[in-house]
């Protein structure tokens, strides 16, 4: 009977692969994933073995549904696998499993590395209520967002992009006040590197910096908390 396994894979330390999840990789007769350079990379360095990979992301994810299903219907064992972390979690896998539960198709889980959870362990911040934004909007969107959550007594997580990052931190000061904030860039690699203070502290510490480099997660105080 066809299972499809849902896979957390490294964001960023490759020793981060359990045991259990390489297994359920060389077992698996397709591999979906966001990127295939990014996958081959992977399951090369693991020593995976050959495997077949279909590209499934938010680009072609409904255009591709149909086909995605009927693989792993006609194989015993699918993997779904994102660039880093776990699957689902900001990326378009949630249509795939939809799909699998619609007939009866078993679902499996390989737990693994996740971003969100990770910098919410490393910044302190009480861990019992957040909110999880994904990839944070651009611009006037992204000042709208903060105008909703600006009264919000929860934790908020978020990813960002380097060349971003200071105009969120100004928008944040602007809209939502000089809370405190968390910000992780290249989590559990070589040039890792944490920041907590107030925002007018972290625009001070990023403006000085000659480069940025690495996507950010940043866990951001609610208000009053």
């Amino acid at each position: 009977m066809s299972k499809l396994y849902l896979i957390g894979t490294p964001i960023g330390n490759m020793e981060d692969m359990s045991p259990r999840a390489i297994r359920i990789l060389k077992e698996s007769d397709v591999i979906f994933t966001e990127d295939k350079r990014v996958t081959l990379k992977l399951i090369n360095k693991l020593e995976i073995g050959q495997k077949e990979l279909f590209t499934f992301n938010q680009t072609n994810a409904e255009r591709v549904l149909e086909k995605a299903f009927e693989l792993i219907v006609k194989n015993n064992v699918c993997s779904l696998v994102s660039d880093a972390g776990m699957p689902v979690i900001s990326d378009p896998g949630s249509h795939l499993v939809k799909k699998c539960r619609e007939n009866n198709v078993k679902i499996d889980v390989v737990p693994g590395p996740s971003a969100p959870l990770t910098a919410l362990a490393a910044s302190g911040f009480p861990g019992s209520k957040f909110l999880f934004h994904g990839f944070i909007p651009r611009d006037k969107n992204r000042r709208r967002l903060f105008r909703d959550i600006v009264d919000l007594p929860y934790l908020h997580i978020f990813f960002d992009s380097p060349n971003r990052i200071l105009k969120t931190l100004k928008d944040i000061k602007n809209i939502m006040g000089n809370r405190e904030i968390f910000l992780a860039r290249e989590m559990t690699k070589i040039h890792q590197e944490f920041f907590k203070g107030t925002v007018d502290e972290a625009i001070s510490f990023f403006e000085s910096k000659d480069s940025i480099k690495g996507e950010f997660t940043v866990v951001l105080s609610g208000k009053n908390s």
